[in-house]
């Protein structure tokens, strides 16, 4: 009954079934990060931005994540970096809103390319 290759599906199958657990492990240590830096994130944005800044904030990341996701970027940087002394107010962050939108300003172009159709004076016989 002990078959060798029964053995051996049996231990590959096991394998494969702890490296799952494992994952699963770890894919909640990965979420826990998140919460965890997202938290911060927030705690930050709080310290540095009043409430009218905070809610102008929120109400673009619901239209333009990312560009909320850069704004947010930009304010956690410069409050690592001691460059925020006082709360920021809703006039500040349209500033660099502003500052945001021209750095990250697309520029569209619309070439024509007209095609050119060989056309003989001789094929007028339609």
């Amino acid at each position: 009954m002990d078959d060798p290759e029964l053995e051996e599906i049996r231990r590959k199958r096991m394998a494969e079934l702890q490296q799952q657990m494992g994952g699963g492990r770890s894919q909640g240590d990965e979420d826990e990060r998140k919460a965890r830096q997202e938290e911060m994130k927030n705690s930050i944005l709080s310290q540095v931005l009043n409430q009218s800044a905070r809610a102008r904030l929120n109400s673009i990341a619901l239209v333009k994540p990312e560009k909320a996701q850069m704004v947010e970027g930009i304010l956690l940087q410069m409050a690592q970096t001691g460059q925020i002394q006082s709360k920021l107010g809703e006039e500040e962050l349209i500033g660099l809103l502003e500052r945001v939108s021209q750095q990250t300003q697309k520029k569209t172009t619309v070439k024509f390319d007209r095609r050119r159709i060989d056309s003989d004076d001789d094929d007028d016989d339609f």
